[in-house]
């Protein structure tokens, strides 16, 4: 007769979510979280006097921005915005020109040379890292005050984005018809247009359309460091604190961002 040993207890495994050491990482995350917001707020010097007063300020000024100036218009803020789309459009069509070819430098798999690789991302991640304030500024410096310094802002500061979204269009091209143009023995152009093209088409004109809908709105404040379009005019009438002709400049911005909005999208909706 044979006999079963059966264990007095069994010890129950209770279930956690996170280990010990997770728990501590995510603890010293939320530490250093509310301690960087600690010290944020102590070197920023908050004046709580100005925070109370605010309200109160905000009233008036939108008080001496009422009624809006819209006899302003024609004579000080038309042309002002026109040469901001003229900006934002040509500003965009010379990024799209310099960022195509580094964007295909930058992809690996269309340029498997790895120096050319890394300086084509870092020509892109120079561009991104640049504000487009700051690259205003910079061409200001050299071309003087107008629409030519805001133009190369805006080309500048799109090189980057342009770039690096078609870089990584290319490589998320699949392989197939890759190999197969390579097995014919085509050209390297001919594989870049007839393989790579086709593939990232719709992805470049959706690239090209996002970009210059944030462009009209980035040209829109370039004039406030001389760079020229509707911020010149935003700029001079805040200087003469003319606050209706402020609110003039304010709602065309508006009405341009919101037209620019809806005329990508359908576009989109069209063509892609």
């Amino acid at each position: 007769m044979s006999t079963t040993l059966v264990p007095d207890r069994i010890d129950a495994k209770t279930w956690t979510r996170f280990t010990p050491g997770q728990r501590f990482a995510r603890y010293t995350v939320y530490f250093a979280l509310v301690l960087a917001l600690v010290v944020s707020a102590r070197s920023v010097e908050i004046i709580p006097e100005f925070l109370w007063d605010a309200p109160e300020q905000m009233q008036d000024l939108f008080k001496r921005m009422w009624p809006i100036a819209w006899a302003h218009y024609p004579g000080g803020v038309h042309d002002a915005l026109v040469e901001t789309l003229h900006i934002a459009s040509l500003g965009t069509l010379f990024a799209v020109i310099m960022a195509i070819p580094i964007g295909i430098c930058a992809a690996n798999n269309v340029v498997p040379s790895k120096p050319i690789n890394y300086l084509a991302k870092l020509v892109l991640v120079a561009s991104r890292s640049v504000n487009s304030l700051v690259w205003a500024l910079l061409f200001v410096g050299v071309f003087g005050p107008g629409a030519l310094a805001g133009t190369l802002a805006i080309a500048f500061r799109s090189i980057g984005f342009v770039g690096k979204l078609i870089g990584e269009a290319l490589e998320e091209v699949p392989r197939g018809s890759i190999e197969a143009l390579q097995a014919t023995g085509s050209p390297w152009l001919s594989i870049l247009s007839k393989g790579y093209w086709p593939a990232v088409e719709p992805a470049f004109w959706s690239i090209v359309l996002f970009r210059w809908d944030i462009n009209v709105r980035e040209s829109a404040v370039l004039g406030l460091v001389g760079a020229g379009g509707i911020g010149l005019a935003l700029n001079a009438a805040i200087d003469l604190f003319q606050w209706d002709r402020v609110a003039m400049c304010l709602f065309a911005i508006f009405v341009v961002v919101i037209v620019a909005e809806i005329v990508v999208t359908q576009i989109r909706k069209r063509v892609l």
